[in-house]
């Protein structure tokens, strides 16, 4: 080849990988929008040097779990186990289907009398019957969780329950409120919409009962959890504002603050509760979207 064709070839090979790295530049752009990709959304919940990840799915029926119990005034072992139980019967999702006629977060049978099909999976209905069943255990606190879970599931794998022991500790210590400071925590990316304060209250009512003084503040129909005080006061508040931010997508949540902390949605949840001084030690506050 001449030396004018190997320059006007390696021109055209130069133009060619132009246009191929801007096409890749404009795809990335396109695939990544204006910087690196958001983190998925998830929930962790840290407690006693244990994490434990959860699904979005996962982190609202926990979630739901443990503040059923705050309602019933149940100590956390109770929560410990019932999050130990759903984890291996469901990995804590709301089934609808399972062994023979098992359905729901506990893989409940209408066939051995804990209800309809149709209330089987309603999660409220299946996590009372859960403590209604576990409240009949005598002894069940000191109990070890398997055992515990057994008396009440009747399973054919009655050690299987012992397995997911530690995990349901640390969710139960954290989303309980008995680990403060923010040890549960979700990314959550931001949605388009609104939701009233009224959805808000609906939500929390259904999960902690009427005891909770939930109010609107503001233009923005943001709303304000007032709590206890001192220690009690300071469980509830976390237990509230875990609840909360399991449920903060459904809710259109864009910040929580409580105790010193606040939490923000969007790229701001990767980073977890911050501190701030907006977080007040006697309410749990909440801006909506």
């Amino acid at each position: 080849m001449s030396p004018r064709r190997r320059r006007r070839a390696g021109f055209v090979w130069f133009v060619f990988l132009a246009v191929l790295a801007v096409v890749a530049g404009v795809g990335v752009a396109v695939w990544r929008g204006t910087g690196p990709l958001p983190d998925p959304e998830a929930c962790t919940a840290t407690a006693a040097g244990r994490s434990v990840g959860l699904s979005p799915e996962q982190s609202r029926n926990a979630a739901l779990i443990a503040a059923i119990a705050v309602r019933r005034g149940l100590p956390a072992r109770a929560a410990s186990i019932a999050l130990a139980t759903a984890y291996q019967e469901s990995k804590i999702r709301n089934l609808g289907h399972g062994d023979r006629d098992s359905l729901g977060i506990f893989q409940q049978r209408p066939s051995q009398g804990w209800g309809t099909a149709a209330q089987i999976q309603d999660e409220y209905y299946a996590i009372n019957k859960f403590y209604d069943a576990l409240e009949k255990v005598d002894g069940y606190e000191t109990m070890r969780i398997t055992e515990a879970a057994q008396k009440v599931q009747r399973s054919g794998f009655p050690e299987a329950y012992e397995d997911h022991a530690p995990d349901g500790r640390a969710l139960a210590s954290a989303l309980t409120g008995y680990s403060t400071g923010g040890s549960f925590t979700c990314v959550v990316h931001a949605r388009d919409g609104h939701r009233t304060a009224a959805a808000v209250r609906h939500s929390l009512t259904k999960a902690y009962g009427t005891g909770l003084a939930v109010a609107r503040t503001g233009v923005r129909q943001d709303v304000t959890v007032a709590v206890g005080t001192g220690v009690p006061g300071r469980r509830q508040g976390w237990s509230v504002a875990a609840y909360l931010l399991a449920h903060a997508a459904d809710l259109r949540i864009q910040a929580i603050s409580f105790d010193g902390r606040v939490w923000k949605v969007g790229r701001d949840s990767e980073q977890g509760w911050q501190a701030s001084r907006a977080g007040k030690p006697d309410r749990v506050t909440v801006t909506l979207g």
